[in-house]
């Protein structure tokens, strides 16, 4: 019985340590004004950058989105959602801003936390646009939406 607790004991310190190994995690800075965030239901495509990285584009603004943690699975079957936290939905807004409890919902994959949400410029997006894995057109019955 002491083996198996020696050795649960020294299985939860050794995740424990890989858990930190990174060092701590980057201090939080929600988007502000909350009216300058993405605002989901007015997504019209979105690109897998990589597995921690998504992009997005609402009409004319463009958004970085960082996630806390690898989503291999993101964007598969061209399904992407962006969820705000429960303060922003119940205000109304339902706007992603990089705030906890904030995440990125795709079909097979658990959903992802958002770490931070970030405006880009036009180029920016296109020069992560041209790195991506997965994409999806949310407007348009899933054609392509006029690019301004």
């Amino acid at each position: 019985m002491k083996t198996v607790t020696a050795m649960l004991l020294l299985a939860m310190t050794a995740a424990t340590g890989l858990a930190h190994a990174d060092g701590p995690a980057p201090e939080r800075q929600p988007m502000r004004p909350v009216s300058d965030c993405l605002r989901p239901d007015r997504v019209n495509e979105w690109y897998v950058v990589d597995q921690r990285t998504v992009i997005a584009r609402t009409g004319p603004d463009r958004y970085l989105v960082k996630l806390t943690a690898d989503c291999p699975r993101l964007g598969i079957g061209q399904q992407l959602l962006f969820r705000a936290n429960d303060s922003n939905r119940a205000a109304g807004m339902g706007a992603v801003c990089g705030e906890v409890g904030e995440s990125v919902i795709s079909r097979d994959q658990p959903p992802c936390a958002i770490q931070s949400v970030s405006k880009i410029d036009k180029a920016q997006f296109k020069k992560l646009e041209k790195h991506t894995s997965q994409h999806g057109f949310i407007s348009n019955g899933g054609t392509p939406p006029t690019k301004p």
